[in-house]
């Protein structure tokens, strides 16, 4: 092993940082070990589920849209404790390393072990490993940035973004059809291969990162003290809002694909696995991200001023539209029909849109939103939003259930509450984004000076 010491500050280039396509790769990966899991999770759980005898004990669509949904939160709260120990004891590089093989142990326990005892177990340990992943990778992108290449660092995250759903669509095509055709051991084991090479391709580049040091009780001093709090409340208050968008998306992989289950799934001379029909997201987003970032935004901003706050306020309403064609889908259901799965193409270009403006924008803004100390704290709080979102789904499930097994709110007026719950939000989001001022931390070699912008406005 080389004893060539680590870097501890971006290097000072005009171009992409070297370290930058080691972490796309490893992201790739690791998205189609979570995505290929969650894509049958809810499946798995109707259908798969046994007792410690082997015998089929499935749940009920209600309750495992509860707990899929609950599995999420918990994935997304854990971060907010992760990125406390990175940023004070042991650095991204290492919280990410040590907690992807928490997260590889997780994905065997859920190929090993399909009653519920193992369910919730490995499930337990994937959102651990999560907690020391996701506040920290993102965040170690733009720290590969400094002043010289930080006009780069828009395009970092676009390509991110890119591998994460270049790796979620292969594995949302794949894993439903190991599934079906060889169970839950191959369906589960194939993603936890992939979270291990996620985990080697990640240590191969080393020695090409910005290793920037954690901060120790300094950090915790800055943090955790009148200022720190402050900062930390101002970004949230926008969060608030993007928890609502997680809300909604969380449940393409949940309720769109139970509603799935009761279409006709062929279509397009393909007979289509309900869980499958959620790669039109990945792919749509492979394609939405270009043409957004070089055709959509440019001409919106030529006559508009498009700021991180506008593309938020407004991927929230696109986000809400997707939901009524959901809603129309129900009736057509509820009237003794099995409309085609094609009629879901359009609910997914509205949500892949509103993922665009909302969710490449929040991971963008919250990494320059957080002073250089908080960088995975404030990307934790983003996560948070993730979850406090699922986890408001899942007490909707939670509320809505009867004792005798249905529920009060279903069909066409389950995702007309989620539409008006998404677009009416808006209304309170434009007083909030008025009022936000927007300033620019990034990584340097000279303390960080803080950008002041103009007040962003919104929609």
């Amino acid at each position: 092993m080389s004893n060539t010491p680590y870097l501890t500050a971006p290097q000072k280039l005009t171009t992409m940082p070297p370290g930058i396509p080691y972490i796309v790769g490893n992201e790739a990966a690791e998205r189609f070990n979570f995505y290929g899991m969650r894509a049958v999770l809810v499946v798995f759980m109707t259908k798969y589920l046994v007792d410690r005898s082997g015998t089929l004990a499935p749940m009920s669509e209600n309750d495992a849209n509860k707990w899929y949904h609950l599995f999420l939160s918990a994935n997304y709260f854990f971060p907010a404790i992760g990125a406390i120990v990175s940023d004070a004891f042991w650095g991204k590089y290492n919280m990410i390393i040590r907690l992807s093989l928490v997260y590889c142990l997780g994905s065997l326990v859920l190929a090993f072990d399909h009653t519920r005892l193992g369910l919730t177990l490995g499930l337990t340990l994937i959102a651990i490993g999560a907690g020391g992943i996701k506040p920290c990778v993102s965040s170690h992108v733009g720290d590969q940035f400094g002043a010289g290449n930080q006009h780069l660092l828009a395009r970092a995250f676009g390509w991110f973004y890119f591998s994460v759903n270049f790796g979620s669509f292969f594995s949302i095509l794949l894993i439903p059809v190991l599934l079906d055709k060889s169970g839950a051991g191959l369906a589960f084991g194939v993603p936890a291969g992939l979270m291990l090479l996620a985990t080697v391709i990640f240590w191969s580049g080393r020695y090409k990162y910005a290793h920037i040091p954690p901060g120790g009780k300094t950090f915790l001093r800055d943090t955790f003290n009148a200022e720190g709090f402050a900062t930390l409340g101002r970004i949230a208050i926008i969060f608030v809002f993007v928890a609502v968008f997680w809300s909604l998306w969380d449940q393409s992989g949940g309720e769109w694909v139970t509603q799935a289950q009761k279409m006709n799934l062929h279509f397009a001379g393909i007979d289509w696995l309900a869980a499958q029909i959620q790669a039109l997201n990945a792919i749509m987003i492979l394609a939405f991200i270009p043409l957004f970032q070089y055709v959509i935004y440019p001409a919106i901003d030529r006559v508009w001023r498009l700021t991180s706050l506008r593309k938020i306020g407004i991927g929230l309403i696109v986000t809400g539209l997707s939901f009524l064609v959901s809603a129309w889908i129900e009736t057509q259901i509820a009237a003794g029909l099995r409309p085609s799965i094609g009629w879901q193409l359009p609910a997914y270009a509205l949500l892949s849109a509103g993922e665009v403006m909302v969710s490449i924008t929040g991971l963008e803004f919250a990494y320059t939103q957080a002073p250089k100390h908080m960088k995975a704290m404030v990307q934790a709080i983003y996560l948070l939003a993730v979850s406090a979102g699922n986890l408001f789904t899942a007490l909707v499930h939670v509320f809505i259930a009867n004792p005798d097994g249905t529920v009060k709110l279903h069909g066409a007026s389950y995702y007309n509450f989620f539409a008006a719950l998404s677009i009416g939000c808006v209304a309170f989001y434009v007083f909030v984004a008025r009022a936000y001022k927007e300033k620019s931390y990034l990584q340097g070699d000279a303390p960080s000076t803080e950008i002041e912008a103009e007040n962003a406005a919104t929609t």
